[in-house]
């Protein structure tokens, strides 16, 4: 089949209505509350036909197929869970029942249990909200300690990686997504960027980071870059990127729950959050000393993106825009060099457009060539979207295992494994807090499951009692959300653990829990 021919056909495959049976959707298990239905399932990026591949000249194919197994690898970690649990259950009354409860999760799950769970089972029967959260927990570690073998499997082919960052004349990127456990494969998959030492990654409920807090991580960097600690520091900037997110099909159910679905509320709030760390520094530090910022919305039906481009002074608009989803559905059947130039052409009349949405010339360009290849990059996730989760994800909502509290970790890069919550002080991460047990209260507590929450964070093995602070941390953030949530932990539906990590590697989310009991701490 010529170019234009097979552009025609793939091009009527990419609008046209589903054939749900023909993917077999019905047939995947959901955990998830929210399923879809042949009649709500609207526009995927595009829809495979019987005999048809949807395959794009801009694509990293290899990459899907590495990033695929990784998913299949980290999922299958968690998906065993249920039934591990439920065959131990049927064997409690059984004589050697600790002993053959241990190599059933042995051997299916690499792990054993806590004895003490399964010596006293034959007294008041088993207990299996702990057995469960355990299970979780013991499941992410080890995710966290096979991140090297993981993900070796996709790191070196990142589009995105330090070296292109800094040709665009970044030295520091910080992204704060919205802590929506479906974001949390945003680095490698979304964006296709590799994660590194200059890439900070730190999610609020609704993108609505602290201003302050953003103001002392880029004071931080700047006297890193002033003193020479940051190769080529000196003709870069700083660029602060804010991901918002809705959902194309359901924007009434399934968008940013802190703003309660409104997608006008979240890209708004988003930007006004970027124009106040603008305002903050250059009124603290000197007109000019702002960072660039980029505004970014992330459709989690499809993992297509809005990017909003910045003018020429660095003010971005909620409705000058492009969306990497109609460009898949232009560009699909052109040849790699077509499909760039069109690429450009998009972006580059997008920065034109008339009207009030028009900026004040155009954006650097740094961040042009940022924008190029974040948009051409994206297109591989959407076709990875397509070929392995139908063209929509079969789950559109929340999916997560459990909470990340307090400092994120960046060993699991994966769509809905964890909600995180950003903070210190519980006080300050309440709306967090508070949106990730109404999401848990869905996923867990109406089936009789207990909310694992996981307080993590971060100490420096180079700073003289670094860890015990972080470890006085944690104790204070786990004290404050049990007693924030009294009613939970009374029915013992709400278990927390303690986790810290040294950001020199010498310690990889360490479980401090049975340390502080055995220490008298």
């Amino acid at each position: 089949m010529n170019t234009l021919k097979r552009r025609t056909a793939l091009q009527a495959a990419c609008v046209s209505a589903p054939a749900r049976q023909a993917h077999g959707l019905d047939a995947l298990p959901v955990r998830s509350a929210f399923h879809v239905t042949e009649r709500e399932v609207v526009n995927p990026a595009c829809v495979i036909g019987p005999g048809q591949r949807c395959e794009h000249a801009l694509v990293d194919a290899e990459l899907n197929q590495r990033l695929s197994d990784y998913e299949r690898r980290v999922r299958g970690r968690f998906s065993g869970i249920v039934d591990v649990l439920k065959e131990i259950s049927a064997l409690q009354h059984a004589q050697d029942f600790a002993a053959r409860a241990q190599r059933l999760a042995q051997e299916r799950l690499g792990y054993t249990l806590p004895h003490h769970l399964l010596d006293d089972a034959w007294v008041s029967g088993l207990d299996m909200k702990a057995l469960h959260a355990h299970c979780i927990f013991q499941s992410f570690k080890t995710c966290v300690d096979q991140t090297e073998a993981d993900q070796s499997l996709w790191l070196s082919r990142m589009a995105l990686t330090p070296e292109f960052l800094a040709d665009c004349g970044y030295h520091t990127v910080d992204i704060t997504p919205c802590a929506d456990g479906r974001l949390q494969g945003l680095l490698p998959f979304v964006f296709r960027m590799a994660p590194n030492s200059n890439v900070y990654l730190k999610a609020y409920a609704g993108v609505m980071f602290d201003v302050e807090t953003d103001m002392v991580d880029w004071a931080h960097r700047e006297v890193e870059r002033l003193s020479g600690g940051i190769a080529g520091g000196e003709s870069q900037n700083y660029l602060k990127i804010a991901v918002y997110h809705y959902s194309s099909s359901h924007s009434h159910e399934q968008g940013c729950a802190f703003h309660a679905s409104n997608d006008k509320q979240a890209v708004e709030s988003a930007k006004q959050r970027l124009d106040e760390l603008r305002m903050a520094i250059e009124r603290t530090y000197g007109v000019g000393a702002a960072p660039d910022v980029l505004l970014v919305g992330l459709d989690t039906d499809l993992d297509s993106l809005r990017i909003h481009l910045p003018d020429a002074d660095g003010d971005v608009n909620p409705y000058r825009y492009i969306d990497t989803a109609e460009i898949y559905r232009e560009t699909i059947g052109l040849s790699a060099d077509a499909a760039r130039a069109h690429i450009a052409r998009r972006v580059d009349d997008a920065q034109k457009m008339d009207g009030w949405a028009q900026g004040r010339g155009d954006m650097c360009a740094g961040m042009r060539q940022l924008v190029l290849t974040l948009t051409e990059a994206n297109l591989s996730q959407i076709e990875y979207v397509i070929h392995h989760h139908q063209g929509r994800y079969i789950v559109l909502g929340h999916d997560e295992e459990f909470i990340c509290a307090g400092e994120a970790t960046d060993y699991v890069q994966m769509r809905n494994k964890y909600y995180f919550a950003h903070l210190d002080t519980v006080e300050e991460g309440a709306a967090d807090i508070d949106v990730g047990i109404k999401i848990f209260n869905g996923l867990n507590v109406q089936h009789g499951l207990a909310v694992p929450v996981l307080v993590h964070f971060h100490y420096s093995s180079r700073v003289p009692g670094s860890r015990e602070r972080a470890l006085k941390r944690a104790k204070r953030v786990k004290a404050a959300i049990e007693a924030r949530y009294p009613a939970l932990v009374e029915r013992e539906l709400l278990i927390c653990r303690m986790a810290l990590s040294d950001r020199f590697q010498t310690e990889r989310c360490v479980f401090v829990d049975e340390v502080v009991a055995d220490s008298g701490h």
